[in-house]
C-alpha cells in the first residue's frame, strides 16, 4: 500500500491590530519614538494642515500602558505618530481641539511581537516619497475640482508661481511624462518642454534629441520656440502685444522658469506684417517734410551711413514763457542738489523729482530740428527700430549721387532751372521715395527691367519645393535607396571623424520662414497623412520595434526606409555667410540646389503636377506688376497679359491667379534647372490661354482684338538670384 503523502501545513493567518477612538488627554508620547532630533521642525505647517482639514489623515499608532501586575491602566502611548501628537497638542493648547476630544488610533495587540522601538523606526522607514510627477497631476486635479492656485498655495504651504509651474508641468505631453516617471530626462529638461503647449511639437523634438547628445534645458526650449518671437523683441514691443492680438496673433503660454521670459508670439509672418504697415505710415508721414528719399529697415546694417553727408541744422528758438521754464527747472534741481549734498543716498520722493527734472530739461535739449528746404529736397531720413522698440528717425543724409553740382556760371543747375520757372510755383513738396528692407513701398509702376525676387519670397518657394522634393522621395523608395546609400559611400570614403559606430542620421528639416499656405498644400498633407499611417502601426518598445522592422517584407521596408530618408530632403535656399562658421557658404548652397535638382530629375517632381498653383499669398501678391504680366504672359499668352495690363494691382493679381491655375507655369524657384521646365510655360494653342467664355464679363466681347499667338518669349528667364 503506497504511503500516504504527507498533508502540507496551511501559512498562518495574519490579525491585524483593531482601531479605537481614544480620548487625546488619556494618550502620552512614546520614550521609544525614535524621532528625537529636529523633532519641531514642519509642525506649524502640519498643524495648519490639520486645522484646515478639520480631521487627521492618518491616525496615531498606540500602545496600552499597563501596571506592575500587566493590566491595561486604560491609559496609551504613541511610539508611531509624535508628530502628529504634537500637533493635536498645540490645537488643544488654542482651543481648536478639546484635551478629552477623540482621537483615531490603531491600538496595537497585547500580543505584538514586535516592539515599540520597532513599530516607530518603521513607520519612519519604509515612508515612500511622492514622485513629484504624481504631485503635478494632484494639483492639476484640485484646481480642477474647484480649489482655486490660491487654496492649493495655500494648503500646501507655496506660492501660487509653485502651483502655475506644477500646472504647467502636468500639461505636458503623457508620452514625455512617461518618459520622466522612467528617469529617461529630468526635471529642468521636463520644464523646459512647458515653453510650447502643443503636444505633437513636444514630442516630435524629443524623439529627435534621443538621438543627441545635445539635451541641455536651454537647447531644448530655442527649439520649441525657433519659428515663435519672444515677447521682449523689438518689434513686439514696436506693435504691442494688444494690437498683435486684436489681429488675430496667438501667443504662446509665458514660460514660467524663467522670470525674464515672459511668452513668444507664434505668428511672426503676421507680426512682420504688423510692424512693416505701422513703419508704412510712419514714413508716409515724414515725406510730407520733402524729403527724397526714405529707407525704412529694422535692422539697419553697421555703416549704413558711409560715405553720406550729414546735413547741418538749427533748434527753433524757444519763447521767453518756454525759457522761463527751462531756468526754473534748471534753478530747482541745483537748490535740490545743493540741499542734499554729500548725502550718501536720496530720500526717493527727491530722487524721482530730480529725475522728472532732467527729463524735462532734455524735451528741451530735443526739440525738433530744422533744415534748410533746399537741403530737405536732395537728403533722405533712415528709419528703424531701436532695441527697445522705440521709433528710431535719423534725417538729413545726403548720398554722393544726390551733391549738387556747381554749373560752369558757379550756380547749380536747381538754382539755374528755377529762374526760368517766369514765376511759375513749384510743387511744395516732392514726393519721397519709400524703400522698406530694400523694397520699394510705392505703387508699383511699369518698369522695363525685371528685379531679382526678394530673399523672404525666394526662401518661402523652396520651403514648398522641400516639402514636395520629401513626399516625392518617400515615394520612390529606389531613389530614397540611391541617395542614402550616396550619402553612406561619401562618409566611407573621407576621412574618418570621432563619433559613435553608426553615425548615419536623418536630420528633419524645420521651416523658420514658410508662407500661411504651405500646411494646406497637397503635398504637405501627404507628408503628414503618410507619417500618421506609419506611426499608427510603429510598436513604441525598442525591442518589438526591431522584431517588427525584421518581419516586415521587402517592399514594405523600403517604403519605410524612403518615408524616414525623406525627412532629411533640404531644398532650402539660404542666405550664404561667407564670413563666418555659422550658416551655409555659397559653394554649399550651390551643392545643395543642384542635388535638389537631381532628386527631383530622378523622382519626376513637377511642383505643378504636385499641386503648386500660384496666388496671391504665395507669389503674385508679392512681386511687382511686371512680374504678374510676366507670368501670364508665360503661362496665359501675350493676349491675356495685355487685357490685364492696365488694371490696378490688386484685380491684376485675382485675375492673374485664375488664368494661371490650370496653366502649369510656375515661378523660377519652383523650375527644373536645365531643362524644359526652367523655361517659360508654352501658352495654349489658341494663343490666349483658355476659352473666350472663361474671360471675365468685362474683358470678354473684345472680337477686334487680334486673336493671333504671338507665343511666350522665347529668351531663357533670368537666372534665379534673390534680392539682397
Amino acid at each position: 500500500m503506497a504511503r500516504a503523502a504527507k498533508k502540507k501545513s496551511a501559512p498562518a493567518i495574519i490579525v491585524f491590530s483593531r482601531s479605537r477612538d481614544i480620548p487625546f488627554n488619556r494618550i502620552h508620547l512614546s520614550a521609544d519614538n525614535v524621532r528625537e532630533v529636529d523633532v519641531e521642525a514642519g509642525l506649524d505647517e502640519l498643524t495648519q494642515d490639520i486645522d484646515r482639514r478639520e480631521d487627521l489623515v492618518q491616525g496615531l499608532n498606540v500602545r496600552a500602558i499597563l501596571d506592575a501586575d500587566g493590566n491595561e491602566t486604560g491609559d496609551f502611548e504613541t511610539p508611531a505618530g509624535g508628530r502628529r501628537y504634537r500637533s493635536v497638542a498645540r490645537l488643544v493648547e488654542t482651543g481648536r481641539f478639546p484635551a478629552d476630544g477623540l482621537v483615531p488610533c490603531i491600538v496595537k495587540k497585547a500580543d505584538a511581537k514586535t516592539s515599540a522601538v520597532d513599530d516607530s523606526l518603521a513607520e519612519n522607514t519604509f515612508r515612500r516619497a511622492l514622485h513629484p510627477l504624481d504631485q503635478f497631476k494632484a494639483f492639476k486635479r484640485m484646481v480642477d475640482g474647484g480649489m482655486t492656485k490660491a487654496e492649493v498655495a495655500s494648503a500646501y504651504f507655496t506660492t501660487e508661481r509653485y502651483v502655475d509651474q506644477r500646472m504647467a508641468l502636468a500639461k505636458v505631453s503623457p508620452v514625455l511624462h512617461e518618459a520622466y516617471a522612467q528617469n529617461s530626462m529630468t526635471l529642468a529638461q521636463l520644464e523646459a518642454f512647458t515653453a510650447n503647449p502643443h503636444h505633437e511639437r513636444q514630442e516630435q523634438v524629443w524623439e529627435a534629441l534621443q538621438q543627441s547628445h545635445y539635451r541641455e534645458p536651454w537647447r531644448i526650449r530655442n527649439i520649441l520656440t525657433e519659428t515663435s518671437v519672444p515677447v521682449s523683441d523689438r518689434r513686439a514691443a514696436f506693435v504691442g502685444i494688444d494690437a498683435y492680438m486684436a489681429a488675430g496673433g496667438p501667443v504662446l503660454p509665458r514660460y514660467l522658469f524663467d522670470d525674464e521670459e515672459n511668452g513668444w508670439l507664434d505668428d511672426v509672418p503676421l507680426l512682420d506684417r504688423l510692424v512693416a504697415e505701422k513703419l508704412k505710415t510712419i514714413a508716409d508721414e515724414i515725406s510730407a517734410e520733402g524729403w527724397k528719399w526714405i529707407t525704412v529697415d529694422i535692422n539697419l546694417p553697421y555703416g549704413h551711413d558711409h560715405g553720406l553727408r550729414s546735413l547741418g541744422f538749427t533748434f527753433a528758438d524757444l519763447t521767453e514763457e518756454e525759457r522761463a521754464a527751462r531756468q526754473a527747472l534748471r534753478d530747482e534741481y541745483e537748490r535740490i542738489e545743493a540741499e542734499h549734498e554729500g548725502a550718501d543716498e536720496l530720500p526717493a520722493d527727491i530722487d524721482q523729482r530730480l529725475g522728472e527734472i532732467e527729463k524735462q530739461l532734455e524735451a528741451f535739449e530735443r526739440r525738433p530740428a530744422i533744415y534748410d528746404p533746399a537741403d530737405i529736397a536732395i537728403a533722405g531720413v533712415f528709419v528703424s527700430i531701436d532695441e527697445d522698440g522705440t521709433l528710431a528717425v535719423d534725417r538729413g543724409w545726403v548720398r554722393p549721387e544726390d551733391e549738387p553740382v556747381e554749373s560752369a556760371e558757379g550756380g547749380t543747375p536747381e538754382a539755374e532751372a528755377g529762374s526760368d520757372t517766369d514765376g511759375a510755383a513749384a510743387p511744395d513738396v516732392q514726393r519721397a521715395t519709400i524703400t522698406i528692407d530694400g523694397q520699394s513701398a510705392e505703387p508699383e509702376e511699369e518698369e522695363d527691367t525685371i528685379k531679382p525676387l526678394p530673399e523672404k519670397l525666394v526662401i518661402e518657394l523652396t520651403a514648398h519645393r522641400t516639402v514636395a522634393l520629401s513626399d516625392a522621395v518617400a515615394a520612390n523608395p529606389h531613389v530614397a535607396m540611391t541617395a542614402l546609400l550616396h550619402r553612406l559611400v561619401r562618409d566611407r570614403f573621407k576621412q574618418s571623424t570621432t563619433g559613435s559606430t553608426v553615425r548615419v542620421s536623418v536630420q528633419e528639416v524645420y521651416f523658420r520662414e514658410q508662407g500661411i499656405d504651405l500646411k494646406d498644400s497637397p503635398y504637405a498633407k501627404s507628408v503628414a497623412e503618410r507619417h500618421a499611417g506609419w506611426k499608427a502601426d510603429l510598436p513604441t518598445d525598442a525591442d518589438a520595434l526591431w522584431d517588427w522592422l525584421h518581419a516586415l517584407d521587402d517592399t514594405s521596408r523600403m517604403a519605410l526606409l524612403a518615408h524616414c530618408v525623406s525627412f532629411g530632403i533640404n531644398a532650402l535656399y539660404e542666405r550664404p555667410n561667407p564670413f563666418s562658421g555659422t550658416g551655409i557658404t555659397e559653394q554649399g548652397l550651390q551643392t545643395r540646389m543642384a542635388e535638389a535638382d537631381r532628386l527631383a530629375r530622378v523622382t519626376g517632381l513637377d511642383m505643378a503636377e504636385a499641386g503648386f498653383r500660384p496666388t496671391a499669398v504665395n507669389y503674385l501678391g508679392r512681386v511687382p506688376k511686371i512680374r504678374i504680366l510676366e507670368a501670364v504672359r508665360e503661362g496665359a499668352g501675350d493676349r491675356m497679359a495685355d487685357l490685364i495690363a492696365d488694371m490696378k494691382k490688386a484685380k491684376m493679381v485675382e485675375e492673374a491667379e485664375r488664368l494661371l491655375a490650370d496653366t502649369g507655369w510656375l515661378p523660377e524657384p519652383l523650375r527644373l534647372a536645365g531643362s524644359d521646365a526652367d523655361q517659360a510655360v508654352e501658352p495654349s494653342a489658341d494663343g490666349d490661354g483658355g476659352d473666350e467664355a472663361a474671360l471675365p464679363d468685362f474683358l470678354a466681347g473684345d472680337d477686334d482684338e487680334d486673336a493671333a499667338d504671338d507665343g511666350a518669349s522665347s529668351e531663357e528667364p533670368e537666372h534665379l538670384v534673390a534680392a539682397e
